[in-house]
């Protein structure tokens, strides 16, 4: 998380920490459902292949179908790989199994699988409802900005932009975790539009 919020002072140094400890805790803890679920995350953020990430999510989900933690991060995973629409039914099946746990985060994942499916008017008011539930996580606000500027509405997107500059000086991220080209051209566009940035 410190590298993901870019709290982290050495991030090279903390990259390689928390993978080495991700494969030390998956060493230690094979059939556990938290550790199987939370080493896919950790190593998928971190760039490992996403097919073997999702498949140790699977393998939790097969030893605790009731897991909301493991239904929450096979959605977000999916996002990632580019199963948008799975995406969201994993994210559903987690937020209908816990319905208080990750609400903001769940909606704004939500919010994020229908962007990439171009539904931009039913993800903004998602990713709009998971600012006021986590009004502290970037990633919503990146996501949101790309939504409105998608959207022609570019007043709405800059004035995003400049509430996630309140919270960090990056607007633009080079290492985002979407896998499919197309989608991370559809983010990177819609939020460099965002920002005022060329193309």
């Amino acid at each position: 998380m410190q590298l993901a919020r870019r709290w982290a002072e050495e991030p090279e140094t903390n990259r390689r920490k928390a993978i080495d400890l991700a494969r030390q805790a998956l060493e230690a803890g094979e059939n556990d459902p938290g550790i199987l679920t939370n080493t896919a995350f950790v190593l998928a953020q971190f760039g490992e292949d996403i097919g073997a990430m999702i498949g140790l999510v699977d393998r939790a989900l097969a030893i605790n179908p009731s897991y909301a933690g493991g239904w929450f991060v096979s959605g977000m995973l999916r996002v990632w790989a580019g199963q948008s629409d799975l995406a969201i039914e994993h994210l559903e099946t987690a937020l209908r199994l816990s319905p208080r746990e990750h609400m903001g985060t769940a909606r704004g994942v939500i919010g994020m699988a229908d962007f990439f499916n171009r539904r931009f008017d039913e993800a903004a008011p998602k990713l709009l409802l998971s600012i006021q539930d986590e009004p502290g996580f970037p990633p919503t606000y990146r996501t949101l900005a790309a939504c409105y500027a998608h959207m022609g509405r570019l007043d709405e997107a800059r004035a995003i932009v400049a509430r996630l500059r309140a919270i960090t000086p990056l607007v633009v991220s080079s290492d985002l975790p979407f896998r499919k080209p197309e989608d991370r051209e559809l983010f990177l566009s819609g939020l460099r539009l965002a920002a005022g940035e060329p193309e």
